[in-house]
């Protein structure tokens, strides 16, 4: 079993990072092999409308034909048994990196042909972290339900089953006197870091787990 773990964050270490590694750590303890891919190490661009993968009689069929770094990895995903995306909310929406991945890897596999929208031929289970620095009270007041279930469904179209986790609420600086971000609540924000984060990364090392397992 090979879990495939892609950071959507420009950040190694923080939350996004720390949340999918304790997914990876689930995913050991299920027997898989993770690997983790950051995006922001890669140089690549989001879909360019060339429609390759639509043509009639293509060599190339599930996997962007675009030959840039982003290439390895994709080809990567078509024999990987799990997905593991995680990215951080910026201005309502993924980061544009994750974005630009999810066009490449999304619309090689979606078929213009068939009902069930799918062209692709394999199986993979699939999961999508999410962090953000807005508490859980405003996320449907903010419209992101809409994201995070459009994600789940395009990522379905991998003929697994997909299922996110939300990380709300998060600490962002590690010494917030040092910006100018008066709008936040440092005690707050201190005991959801103390408190829920925790609970956080062991959903998400559930969640390595249950994918792994199935």
């Amino acid at each position: 079993m090979e879990m495939l773990v892609i950071n959507g964050s420009p950040r190694k270490d923080r939350n996004t990072a720390a949340l999918l590694k304790y997914a990876m750590d689930g995913a050991a303890a299920a027997g898989a092999v993770s690997n983790l891919i950051h995006l922001y190490e890669l140089d690549f661009k989001g879909c360019c409308s060339c429609f390759a993968c639509k043509k009639k009689g293509r060599k190339f069929s599930g996997c962007c034909v675009m030959n840039d770094s982003l290439r390895d990895v994709l080809e990567k995903i078509q024999v990987c048994d799990v997905l593991l995306l995680g990215s951080p909310i910026y201005l309502g929406n993924i980061t544009g990196l994750m974005k630009s991945f999810l066009e490449r890897l999304i619309f090689a596999n979606l078929s213009y042909d068939s009902k069930d929208r799918s062209q692709f031929t394999g199986c993979i289970q699939t999961g999508f972290i999410y962090t953000m620095g807005i508490p859980h009270d405003f996320i449907n007041d903010s419209g992101y339900q809409y994201i995070f279930d459009t994600n789940k469904r395009y990522l379905e179209l991998l003929n697994g089953k997909s299922e996110y986790l939300i990380s709300a609420d998060n600490y962002q600086f590690d010494d917030y006197s040092k910006y100018d971000a008066s709008n936040f609540d440092v005690v707050h924000k201190s005991l959801i870091r103390e408190t829920q984060f925790p609970l956080d990364c062991q959903k998400a090392y559930e969640m390595g787990e249950r994918l792994c397992s199935l």
